[in-house]
């Protein structure tokens, strides 16, 4: 009986696991229609490779505001040799349910920033977001959708307006204190 009682717990937890929405996170695949060409590079254009860099699937529902976006998956590194610039495809769970429309971008970063985007962001490093990519998350027996739409970006360093004001407060008080 226990085995039983065993054997229906996991198969509800499974069936629940299987409702969660799901769709294919990676920016490069050319038998899609139309292919996805989304390459990423840094501020002077060399492409992303290994794991100097990071990439993670961030999404919200569509129609909601941007500062709802939320990391769903892992973080993963950048390919190499002639695929720099791309990172490896996978299957994303996100916390929606199957059916759901959301949008997702694609927010890499420099991995000496640290392991999320945001604290590369906030700590000065380079970080970057491609444009939103509407699609329906997919629960099996479907199939997920691919980013079709994925657009190539670029990181770069966007400084806090805190960090423009300090530089402009000095250097008025440079051209002040020179002219006494």
């Amino acid at each position: 009986m226990k085995k039983l009682i065993v054997a229906a717990a996991l198969g509800v937890f499974a069936v629940g696991a299987l409702a969660q929405g799901q769709f294919n996170f990676g920016n490069k695949n050319t038998i899609s229609t139309p292919p996805i060409d989304g390459r990423v590079s840094d501020g002077a254009g060399n492409f992303l490779a290994g794991t100097a860099y990071w990439a993670q699937a961030y999404v919200k529902l569509v129609g909601a505001d941007d500062s709802s976006y939320a990391p769903v998956g892992t973080a993963v590194n950048f390919r190499t040799g002639n695929n720099t610039g791309y990172i490896v495809t996978g299957t994303v769970t996100t916390g929606f349910a199957g059916g759901t429309e959301v949008d997702v971008q694609m927010r890499a970063w420099a991995a000496a920033g640290g392991t999320s985007y945001e604290a590369a962001r906030d700590g000065g490093f380079l970080y970057g977001f491609s444009n939103p990519v509407k699609l329906t998350v997919a629960v099996a027996p479907n199939l997920p959708q691919d980013m079709i739409g994925l657009q190539s970006f670029n990181l770069q360093i966007i400084p806090e307006p805190s960090t423009l004001a300090l530089g402009l407060l000095g250097a008025a008080a440079f051209f002040l204190r020179r002219r006494s």
